[in-house]
């Protein structure tokens, strides 16, 4: 702001009761809302009140009551209140509500017709304000000289309305709020029960009037909304014709535009829209009737309920899910094939330049197995016998290492088979397995019954062939495990391999030793 800029040097003070007055701070006092300031009263000598708007608002309230601003009547702001003046006051203050008390008996003795509402004392208690309302002319001549003589004030005797009355006392309306009287509102416009009925109110008086006895100020509030709402809403003077009767109006929904009608003598009342209702009333200034009050009704596509759209949704998700399921399961599956076709294919042809001593994959196994069964004409020694060992190997090499000639090559041995450990051995460990089922598939009985050697047998364990690297040990301590049988596979799968062919090879030949 400018450096000379001064603003509006008008305040509006508030005294007891919300009474407001404008007042010229004359002094350019630094006053902020709500400070207390002593002001020059009307009569003579000063009272105390609050500061409740200043600058150029004040302007605004001044052109809206139409005060002007260069009036000789606004008086001026003398002081800030100190606190001895805030306790004279206050001093004061204590004394109004007995000397109400005491003016009410005063009336009642005069029998004037007349309700004592307040009494406001001045600051310096040099004059006292009486607030009164009455409803005929009042002659309290009598009442002044009384209560003069009686509390050494001077006396002022003030009108108000039954509103203005209801503010100053104050209270609670059936909103739940404090009384608009008693906190903001300060102009009262007159209320008739007209703006009762364009609001479609029941006329009722107990429930219209407010604590004052008048009609309610908050029906002025929304009667503008309801006469704007009101001219979509067709008039009807007299009762519309219906082929089957009159139709008389029993209620209107103003904001909704829905009408209620009913027959005479028929307690059911029939919902129309206004547009249905102003075309029935322009059929009958043609003189036409309708069938009905109802509208035809035009057949529309009914549209799928919410619960039916999702259920659809989910079941077709449900089937995504199950088909990505399916589909995932099915490449896991074929690249498992796949994987395990590639793995046999390169045991098979490896398998002559690979080293004996190496484990074939399981893959591998099944799928030579099957080959086996399948062909069935495979070629075999006579007699389902191994070759022995000869005698002329050599020390690095195997006893049953394969033939030169591949068409010929027989399976393999049993020392081959005694090495493999774990799930390798697992189905030639097993009773009835594979390598028994191709033996027996002609009936004949299996020849590991007939010449099945026992667990714990000596001579069993001295007639089993030497493996490489038993030369130079005793007997019954090779490299096979030596006591008991320890070496033999799970569940005397040592014995079955060395019976499986017939006679064992070692039997046939001499220990070296």
């Amino acid at each position: 702001m400018p450096s000379d800029f001064r603003g509006f040097d008008c305040v509006e003070i508030r005294f007891k009761g919300g009474r407001k007055e404008f007042f010229r701070n004359e002094k350019h006092l630094p006053l902020v809302t709500g400070d207390a300031v002593v002001v020059e009263a009307a009569g003579s000598g000063w009272h105390l009140g609050h500061v409740s708007l200043k600058g150029e608002l004040v302007r605004l309230q001044m052109r809206k009551k139409k005060v002007p601003t260069d009036s000789r009547d606004i008086r001026p702001i003398l002081r800030v209140a100190t606190p001895d003046d805030e306790e004279r006051w206050q001093a004061v203050r204590d004394l109004e509500n007995g000397t109400m008390f005491r003016a009410r008996a005063v009336v009642d003795e005069l029998r004037l017709k007349m309700k004592l509402s307040d009494v406001e004392y001045q600051a310096d208690r040099t004059r006292a304000l009486f607030y009164y309302s009455a409803e005929d002319r009042v002659d309290f001549r009598e009442l002044i000289r009384r209560l003069a003589d009686e509390f050494r004030v001077r006396v002022e005797m003030r009108q108000i309305s039954l509103r203005q009355e209801a503010g100053r006392i104050g209270g609670i309306g059936v909103c739940g709020r404090e009384l608009c009287c008693s906190t903001w509102l300060t102009d009262f416009k007159a209320v008739s029960t007209t703006a009762a009925r364009y609001q479609n109110l029941s006329l009722n008086p107990q429930k219209l009037a407010g604590q004052c006895g008048r009609l309610k100020c908050c029906l002025n509030y929304e009667l503008d909304a309801y006469l704007d709402a009101l001219k979509d809403i067709p008039q009807v003077q007299r009762p519309l014709q219906v082929a089957t009767g009159e139709a008389f109006l029993q209620k209107t929904d103003i904001f909704r535009k829905r009408m209620w009608f009913a027959f005479r003598g028929d307690n059911n009342w029939v919902m129309l829209s206004a547009e249905r209702v102003r075309e029935v009333l322009e059929m009958n200034k043609r003189g036409e009737k309708p069938d009905t009050l109802l509208a035809p009704r035009q057949e529309e596509e009914a549209a799928p309920a919410v619960s039916t759209l999702m259920e659809g949704d989910l079941d077709r998700l449900d089937d995504q899910i199950k088909a990505g399921s399916k589909r995932g399961k099915r490449k896991r599956k074929d690249r498992g094939d796949r994987a395990a076709s590639q793995s046999a294919e390169a045991s098979t042809s490896n398998a002559p330049a690979a080293n004996p001593d190496a484990r074939e994959p399981r893959e591998g196994r099944d799928q030579s197995r099957r080959r086996d069964r399948g062909e069935g004409t495979r070629a075999r020694p006579e007699g389902n016998a191994r070759p022995n060992r000869p005698e002329s190997a050599a020390p690095g090499q195997r006893a049953d290492a394969p033939a030169a000639n591949p068409a010929a090559t027989p399976k393999e041995g049993p020392a081959e088979q005694r090495g493999r450990r774990g799930a390798a051995a697992r189905p030639l460990n097993r009773r009835g397995g594979r390598g028994h089922r191709e033996n027996n598939e002609n009936g004949a009985p299996r020849p590991e019954q007939e010449a099945r050697p026992r667990r714990n047998d000596p001579a069993a364990a001295q007639a089993r062939a030497p493996r490489e690297g038993d030369q130079g040990r005793p007997p019954g301590q090779g490299a096979e495990g030596g006591q008991g049988g320890r070496s033999r596979g799970r569940r005397g799968g040592s014995g079955r391999r060395n019976t499986e062919g017939g006679a064992s090879p070692a039997a046939s030949t001499p220990n070296p030793s």
